[in-house]
């Protein structure tokens, strides 16, 4: 009997166990073991004690009437209940009244967090005892301040009134690998965050998404990235709590101070960890959409489909590994899928290349595209049969099975394997001769 290698993917709530057989070369693409902070509300209030840039937390609250924070969305795992509290009440024992001191879940597009949602999301019945917490909606014009256009790219820029108009402004979040902004957190919290779709839809542009710097990991030179500083620039004073987490959800790092500067330096330590030099191409890569909560939905799997695309060969096939225990996302992203499917890859990009406002929730269509121009896409999902064909990749009820036949297809029994998806980014770098 031949020996195997078990690699668990993560894979909605529970994991997925993934076997395979000594007779292949696997590597197991994995960010090295992170350290993690001794104690972790410590760590959040020595952020706050000393910060990156400014002053400290309790020095800016004083003399403020208002703040407000911005926390992401339940599609990021988040560590709110660590920091929300502290931040707050270091904010209203600076003299800022707890009805004054509102929480924005930044939703961007995507739908409201509410109820038992909203609850998980926040983290701390305390604080939804205490403060407003409420979710920006990006389609209400008359919640939205209008700061014209950026100088550059001509970007519309508007921003939730909210957050504009507070006295103190704070914007939380993870730092983690993002397959068109570089990196996630700080200044992309705020755009597209808590934008308007005017906003939004510009940015999930082709002219954005087309650009050769516009990916994972890449903030010199990534025209979103640019956009988002200048629009960060726009609002004034904007500070920052920034964590980076490890692969179990555990604090690894934390920060506070100025938006720019305190992302920058979470973004140095992000990537000593989360960017992974491999030495060689293959034509068989395994990997995962993150688990719950990003896979919840197919559109959120997409990233899983671009982030190893650096270390695809010629002819090679991307297995992905995605629960979508909420089916394929929005009635907007299933007309991007159909419309997709109707006119083919070729014809759907052209389509876009026109546009100055991309459709809402078009753009990840367009990113799966980038995916199957590198390779062939098969998915074991959870989706109905009806849902799996609108994804316009080949479903697969076992990833020991595709493994074995992209195997037999190439003559190659080399496999490349990333548990955590786009949590984690594969950089080929050849070894020196």
């Amino acid at each position: 009997m031949l020996a195997t290698m078990i690699v668990d993917l993560l894979y909605g709530k529970t994991g997925l166990p993934v076997t395979f057989d000594d007779d292949l070369d696997v590597t197991v693409v994995a960010k090295p073991p992170m350290p993690l902070v001794p104690a972790a509300d410590v760590a959040v209030r020595q952020a706050l004690a000393v910060p990156v840039g400014c002053p400290r937390l309790a020095e800016l609250a004083r003399g403020r009437n208002s703040a407000c924070i911005l926390i992401c969305d339940v599609t990021r795992p988040v560590p709110n209940a660590l920091f929300l509290r502290p931040l707050i009440e270091t904010l209203l024992k600076g003299g800022i009244d707890a009805s004054n001191v509102t929480v924005l879940v930044a939703t961007g597009l995507h739908r409201p967090n509410l109820g038992k949602e909203l609850a998980e999301l926040v983290g701390d019945a305390w604080v939804l005892d205490r403060v407003p917490v409420v979710n920006h909606d990006a389609l209400d014009n008359a919640a939205h301040v209008d700061f014209g256009e950026t100088s550059t790219l001509g970007t519309p820029v508007k921003l939730d009134r909210r957050f504009v108009e507070a006295d103190l402004r704070i914007a939380t979040g993870l730092v983690e690998p993002h397959f068109m902004a570089g990196y996630s957190g700080g200044r992309k919290v705020v755009a597209p965050g808590i934008a308007h779709a005017d906003t939004i839809r510009t940015f999930h542009s082709a002219r954005f998404i087309e650009n050769p710097c516009a990916v994972q990991c890449r903030l010199e030179g990534n025209p979103l990235h640019e956009e988002q500083l200048e629009i960060v620039r726009m609002l004034g004073d904007v500070y920052a709590l920034n964590t980076v987490i490890d692969d179990q959800r555990r604090l690894s790092f934390v920060n506070f101070g100025e938006i720019v500067a305190s992302h920058a330096e979470a973004v140095a330590y992000a990537d000593r960890y989360l960017t992974v030099p491999v030495a060689r191409r293959f034509r068989t890569v395994v990997t995962s959409a993150a688990g719950y909560p990003l896979d919840q939905t197919y559109y959120q799997t997409v990233k899983g489909m671009v982030t190893p695309m650096d270390i695809l060969d010629d002819d090679a096939t991307l297995i992905l590994a995605s629960d979508c225990s909420e089916g394929l996302g929005s009635d907007a992203f299933r007309a991007s899928q159909q419309r997709l499917i109707d006119l083919g890859a070729d014809a759907f990009l052209a389509s876009l290349l026109e546009k100055r406002f991309a459709d809402i929730d078009e753009w990840e269509s367009e990113m799966q595209t980038k995916a199957q121009r590198a390779a062939r896409v098969r998915m074991k999902s959870g989706l109905n049969d009806r849902d799996r064909e609108l994804t316009g990749v080949e479903p697969i009820d076992s990833v020991e099975e595709a493994v074995r036949e992209s195997v037999e297809l190439t003559g190659d029994g080399a496999v490349a394997v990333i548990p955590e998806g786009p949590y984690v980014v594969p950089r080929y770098r050849a070894l020196a001769s």
